[in-house]
């Protein structure tokens, strides 16, 4: 069963309307901060593979900066095709310390 892993500290997450790439174990995970709220999913767009880490958020979703495919950060679902969806993972804040769940 997965636990909460240290993925980064919390003075490295990306600023309200960005988003960034955060390497755990083998995997990279998107970290988005959406108004304030972080989250976090993986990283690669279910589209094309883009890189969603390296995108924006905009209107609230994490948009892959390859085609513009736009990722709810709270369910993981594209909005241009909402059956498609991403993984989002629990992600918390402990401290100094972001937490995230794969």
């Amino acid at each position: 069963m997965p636990e909460f892993k240290r993925i980064a500290a919390k003075e490295e997450l990306p600023p309200p309307g960005e988003a960034r790439e955060f390497i755990l174990g083998e995997k990279t995970v998107c970290i988005a901060n959406v108004n304030g709220q972080v989250s976090a999913m993986d990283n690669v767009c279910g589209h094309r593979g883009g890189p969603l880490g390296q995108g924006l958020v905009d209107g609230g979703k994490v948009m892959c900066p390859w085609h513009g495919w736009r990722w709810d950060p709270e369910t993981g679902a594209s909005m241009e095709r909402p059956e498609v969806k991403i993984e989002v993972y629990p992600l918390m804040v402990e401290g100094d310390d972001v937490l995230v769940k794969v």
